[in-house]
């Protein structure tokens, strides 16, 4: 329990902080599977609407990549690199 107002505060803020974090961080892993699912499908089928579902999906990874590094839950570094291997999944296809 706090003892005083700015810990009480810094405790809300902590939690609003974690619950940011944590979807960002949760919803690139999500859309990270969803993208590599969608290029193997398209390298066996080899079908176009797997394609576009998979350069939607990539859209909609590196957007959510860029937001969480401007709000601070990814280093600059770490989102190059996410967006890195997703954009050489994405040519190897």
């Amino acid at each position: 329990m706090a003892n005083n107002p700015s810990a009480s505060k810094r405790i809300l803020i902590n939690k609003r902080n974690r619950l940011q974090n944590r979807f960002y961080k949760s919803s690139v892993r999500t859309l990270t599977k969803l993208f590599l699912k969608q290029v193997e499908i398209y390298k066996s089928s080899q079908n176009i609407e797997a394609k576009n579902n998979a350069q939607k999906i990539l859209n909609s990874a590196f957007s959510l990549i860029d937001k969480g590094c401007k709000k601070n839950v990814f280093h600059k570094n770490t989102a190059a690199r996410k967006k890195s291997q997703l954009a050489l999944a994405l040519k190897s296809m």
